[in-house]
Parts: structure tokens; C-alpha cells; sequence
């Protein structure tokens, strides 16, 4: 399983041109042991909504049912334990919330981000692709 920042599942969702050939292999490879999606990435999805940063070409609902359900899709639920190790994260961590809870499910999974954000590429204690 690989765990999917939150950029990287709405453009598998939407199927955005946004991804490379490579990632797209990846997530392909990935689909059946499956795609990892925080469930903070939900809730990050509908406040890029609300605050007006992200237009989705129909409802919220709908688009959540349809990006939840598609094939591989896990949903990782926030557990003590990773809202615990997300509060701990080691060296110079922004203060996100959402990447600290992102990040801190792929430590406690020992699962790799696919992310093209900048800070967790650049965050040596994740691994990403």
C-alpha cells in the first residue's frame, strides 16, 4: 500500500493531466494492495471547497462517494496513535495540521507518501514517491 497526499487523490479522482506518467504507473502498481487515503484528506477536500480554492465538477457528496469508492481506494482512519505521533514528528515540521497527520500515517503504517509538495519531499523522516 502507498498512502496518497491529498493533491495527488483528487487528481487521480478527477483524472487530471496534473499527474506524471510516473506516478500514474505507480498508483496503477498500487491499486491492488491498495491506495491509502487519510481520512484527513476528506476533510481537507471539503475546505478547499468551502474556502472556494477547489471546484469539483459536481456536488461535494457526490464527488466524495465516487473518489472513496473507486478501485484500491482505503480509506486510514485518525487514530490516537497517529494524532499522538503527529504532535511528535522530528525536526523541522511546518505546522499544517493536515501534512503533520498525513505524515505522521504514513510513519505509523510504514507507508510511502506519493506527494509533489515541496516540505514533505524535503522531510527526511517519510519516504516519499
Amino acid at each position: 500500500m502507498i498512502l496518497l497526499d491529498t493533491h495527488i487523490w483528487i487528481w487521480f479522482v478527477d483524472e487530471s493531466n496534473q499527474l506524471t506518467a510516473h506516478h500514474k504507473q505507480v498508483i496503477e502498481h498500487h491499486k491492488s494492495d491498495g491506495l491509502g487515503v487519510s481520512v484527513i484528506s476528506c476533510w481537507e477536500v471539503a475546505k478547499l471547497v468551502e474556502y472556494k480554492r477547489l471546484k469539483l465538477a459536481c456536488p461535494i457528496e457526490e464527488w466524495m462517494e465516487v473518489a472513496t469508492n473507486l478501485p484500491g481506494v482505503q480509506l486510514i482512519e485518525l487514530t490516537p496513535g497517529i494524532a499522538i505521533t503527529s504532535t511528535k514528528l522530528t525536526g523541522n515540521f511546518h505546522r499544517d495540521p493536515a501534512d503533520q497527520i498525513i505524515v505522521a500515517t504514513a510513519q505509523v503504517y510504514d507507508l510511502e507518501l506519493m506527494t509533489i509538495d515541496d516540505k514533505l519531499l524535503k522531510y527526511e523522516h517519510v519516504r516519499t514517491v
